[in-house]
Parts: C-alpha cells; sequence; structure tokens
C-alpha cells in the first residue's frame, strides 16, 4: 500500500487536490473547513486528525449513532485479545485497510469522512498517525479533493500526517502569536521537508478591517481575508444542525466562498 508520506499519489491523480487547514486553538479551523465542504461540491474526503473530533457535529453527523468507529477506536480494540479473530492470520496492515473501508469512514452524498479520534494509549500518538499515513492516501485518490482538518499548533507537522500539500490554510486571530505560529509552520515544514504548494492567511471572525491593515505580513504566505461574523454558525453548532444548511446569504457562507475563490478554486455559489 502506498505510504501517505508519499503524497505525490494524490497530486499525479488527474482530478485530486489536497488542502489542509490548521491553526491555534479556537480561532475556527473546523468551521472554516466544514464551510469549504458546501462550496467544493464533488463529495470531498474529509480527515479529521484533531482528537476534539469536532467536525462531525459541525457537518450533522452522529458518528456514534452511525456506528461510526475512528481510527484509534478500530486500533484499540485490535489490541485486544481474540479481537477480530475472524480476520484470522491477516496481516495487521490489511486488517486496519479492511475495518477503515468496513466501519470508519462515514459516506454520504456530500462528503466522506474518516476521523483519525481521541489517544488510546499512553505515549506517544505514532501508531494511529502512521495507521492514518497507510490508508488515507490509497483512499484520497478516488476524490478530487481531500482536506485534512489538523490539530491545533504545530504538532500535526511535526507528526508528518502529511508531507505534502497543495493548499494549507492557517486560521489565525487578531495577535502577534498568531502571526508567529504561522511563521513558525513555514520554518518547520522547510525543516522536515515538507512540501507546501501554496500557504494562506485566513483571519477569523475577529478581525476588522483595522486589524487587516495593520497586519504584519508573513514571509511566504498570502492573506485571503476574514471569515466574517455570523451568529448564525454558534447557532446552528449549539442546536446541532449542520452548517451546510446555512443560508445563502449567510455572511460566513459568502465570505469563505470569496476567499476559495482568492486561491483559485470553482466554488458551488460564486461572490461577485
Amino acid at each position: 500500500m502506498t505510504d501517505l508520506m508519499n503524497i505525490q499519489t494524490i497530486q499525479e491523480h488527474p482530478m485530486g487536490k489536497t488542502m489542509i487547514t490548521t491553526g491555534r486553538g479556537g480561532t475556527g479551523k473546523s468551521t472554516f473547513s466544514a464551510l469549504c465542504v458546501r462550496h467544493l461540491g464533488d463529495s470531498p474526503l474529509l480527515i479529521d486528525a484533531d482528537p476534539d473530533q469536532s467536525l462531525a457535529a459541525l457537518l450533522g453527523v452522529d458518528l456514534a449513532a452511525e456506528n461510526i468507529n475512528s481510527i484509534s477506536d478500530v486500533l484499540y480494540k485490535l489490541q485486544q485479545p481474540d479481537a477480530f479473530s475472524e480476520l484470522g492470520t491477516m496481516p495487521l496492515v490489511h486488517k486496519m485497510e479492511y475495518l477503515v473501508n468496513l466501519s470508519c469512514l462515514y459516506e454520504s452524498e456530500q462528503f466522506d469522512l474518516l476521523t483519525l479520534g481521541v489517544k488510546w494509549t499512553r505515549g506517544c500518538y505514532c501508531q494511529p498517525n502512521n495507521t492514518l499515513q497507510n490508508i488515507a492516501s490509497s483512499l484520497a485518490e478516488g476524490y478530487r479533493y481531500t482536506l485534512l482538518d489538523a490539530p491545533a499548533g504545530l504538532e500535526h507537522v511535526n507528526r508528518r500526517i502529511m508531507t505534502r500539500a497543495d493548499d494549507v490554510f492557517v486560521l489565525i486571530d487578531p495577535s502577534a502569536k498568531a502571526l508567529r505560529n504561522a511563521q513558525r509552520l513555514t520554518e518547520i515544514a522547510d525543516t522536515i521537508g515538507m512540501t507546501i504548494g501554496n500557504l494562506y492567511l485566513v483571519g477569523n471572525y475577529r478581525f476588522t478591517e483595522e486589524t487587516e491593515q495593520s497586519m504584519e505580513p508573513v514571509e511566504g504566505a498570502t492573506y485571503l481575508g476574514r471569515v466574517a461574523h455570523d451568529e448564525a454558525v454558534q447557532t446552528y453548532d449549539w442546536e446541532g444542525r449542520s452548517l451546510l444548511e446555512l443560508p445563502k446569504d449567510s455572511p460566513a457562507v459568502l465570505s469563505v466562498a470569496a476567499i476559495l475563490q482568492k486561491a483559485g478554486y470553482e466554488v458551488r455559489q460564486p461572490v461577485e
């Protein structure tokens, strides 16, 4: 099976494009990811690598009710005596590939979703990450878009969940710390050999025109604009409703469409 570290396989797919959303905790990266789904079309593959596992809820999906497991769930079960004994002496990687397709991949008309899950053992998170690396690239070859919702901070870069991405969207709040975080991402990526096609900065709803104008540039990154404040986003989240159901004239929906257009994407709902 192709390792995700050789993300070139996705690049060679005629229509494949790899996207990563990242940023400090609380900047709204999962909200941005969910709103991207609305505009991308073509039923993208979503990979929720954030242990908070908030992406499914933002899309109105109850994974437990759907009997969908995370990769960490399956790995934990595999450690138990006589677990999945019906699979016999099948190698672990083949067991995981089978079980991921059977019980970890949520499929719908609008998107498919794979979740890494919470840490299931003490110490290193390497085994779930490695399993994700080994499986996700094979899945991604069948999708026009693959979007990874990364953990908060920079840890996902060091974990090498992905080593190549067409576009990285860094969600930032109006603070010097957020900009330092974005700059540090470029430095770490270069150090470990991660290839990024485009690095984009996206301001969250706390940004204003004034803070946008006073923002210091980040070397190697392009600022695309801010996600507009929209009270309906918080309301939908509180009520457990999918952000895909937000009205067409939602400020958040329109602002994310404009951001994706600036990044060169064809969106379902173009903004003039």
